[in-house]
């Protein structure tokens, strides 16, 4: 059998160096491969002493290998921090385990600056399981300690941009409120023979809502009411709200008739918002006046849910307005007129559609009229407190499915006897 002996220049095997130049190679290469790897490796006693170390980790270091070898132990090449973490983590787990791997430490290389490091070690042991050595193989961690440094100041610099837009939402937050309570009365004023209650549900605190009421008092023993939803939400909405409550407040001055006032609300949303950005609202408005033993009330709608009352016998309905046209869209519009007469005990109820288009149950049916007119019928009537306190518990039960503002004003009745006027 023979073989061909050929080597090429770099003396790797090329298929026809004999087998025992073929193992020496082999074996030259080994040792090759542990002093040049791209890694270091150090084999220490038992006691730490640095046994064996190859050039990859001296060269590091920036020491000699007579300096090293049998001198020095492996705690030497750590910095301080490093020794405590070796002497109270990395030393009992290494004796308990016999193995340990991917340690993050530091070691002390050449010109006294620190290099990063990941750390395995293994204990070698003799046929009957004594310990014999411990050999250890050290990676270069700087590009990773990079990675992690930036890493960690990316997470820095999120953490505290999220702090600084949690802060900027919140102070957002405290400016819509403020403006949204600007846009509606503070308190309700007490009128001769009525009860009044309002309550108003935001459903998001990020947004500005359209919707509003009032109520507020002109001649003769006259109160004029109103309650109405702007589209749309937001700065644009709030201005039109704003406009929209002025504008009914001076037109009560001026016309008797409900029909008239919202006349007039019509022409200046039309004039004001006939060309570009279209605005509207719905609005109920109305005339209260106490008499013996009643409350007279005249309205008038335009596009707005119906009224509802709750009467004394614990009956509820709906005071119909049919016909009624948005506000604003048109430049003549037509607008429906109603008119009852409450009795002590009896309530009326305005409300926006923010309510009765609240999504309930697992199908997201909308809540509907019907369902607010039997809600109504199964509460005690009480007065338009306990009423607007069961419809504020309502709305917070419809959680996530309540994803319009909502605004209600009651007027009752009291059950004892009115004053004449």
């Amino acid at each position: 059998m023979t073989h061909r002996t050929d080597r090429d220049p770099e003396g790797e095997y090329d298929g026809a160096t004999t087998d025992a130049a073929f193992t020496a190679l082999l074996e030259d290469s080994v040792e090759e491969l542990y002093e040049q790897a791209p890694c270091g490796h150090l084999s220490t006693l038992m006691d730490g002493t640095i046994a064996k170390i190859n050039t990859t980790l001296l060269e590091w270091l920036g020491l000699p290998r007579g300096q090293v070898v049998g001198r020095m132990r492996f705690t030497d090449l750590l910095t301080v921090g490093g020794k405590l973490y070796h002497e109270t983590h990395f030393a009992p787990l290494l004796q308990m385990n016999g193995e340990i791997s991917g340690i993050a430490l530091d070691i002390k290389a050449a010109g006294g600056h620190r290099m990063p490091v990941l750390v395995t070690s293994k204990v070698k042991t003799s046929d009957d399981g004594e310990p014999m050595l411990i050999r250890t193989t050290v990676f270069d961690a700087h590009d990773r300690r990079v990675y992690e440094t930036e890493l960690l100041r990316e997470r820095q610099e999120a953490d505290a941009a999220r702090r600084q837009a949690e802060a900027d939402r919140e102070r957002l937050q405290e400016a819509l409120a403020v403006l949204q309570r600007s846009l509606l009365p503070s308190e309700l004023p007490v009128v001769p023979g009525l009860e009044a209650d309002s309550y108003y549900h935001t459903a998001s605190p990020d947004l500005l809502g359209g919707d509003f009421y009032d109520l507020f008092p002109l001649d003769g023993g006259r109160w004029a009411f109103f309650l109405g939803d702007v589209c749309g939400k937001g700065p644009q909405a709030a201005a039109v709200t704003s406009l929209t409550r002025y504008t009914l407040r001076a037109a009560a001055l001026h016309e008797r008739d409900p029909i008239a006032v919202l006349t007039t609300l019509n022409t200046v949303l039309h004039e004001r918002y006939s060309s570009g950005d279209t605005r509207y609202c719905t609005a109920i408005y109305g005339l209260v006046q106490p008499g013996d033993h009643h409350v007279d009330v005249q309205l008038a709608s335009g596009g707005h849910p119906s009224a509802l009352i709750q009467r004394a016998d614990g009956t509820a309905h709906y005071l119909p307005t049919p016909g009624g046209m948005l506000i604003g869209i048109l430049p003549h519009a037509q607008f429906t007129r109603a008119g009852t007469r409450l009795f002590p005990g009896d309530t009326l109820l305005l409300y926006t559609d923010g309510l009765t288009e609240a999504r309930t149950g697992s199908n997201r049916e909308l809540y509907g009229e019907d369902a607010l007119r039997d809600f109504a019928a199964g509460q005690p009537p009480t007065g338009p407190q306990d009423l607007i306190g069961a419809l504020s518990g309502l709305l917070a039960g419809f959680g996530e499915g309540l994803d319009d503002d909502t605004a209600l004003l009651a007027l009752g009745v009291p059950r004892e006897r009115l004053p004449r006027t």
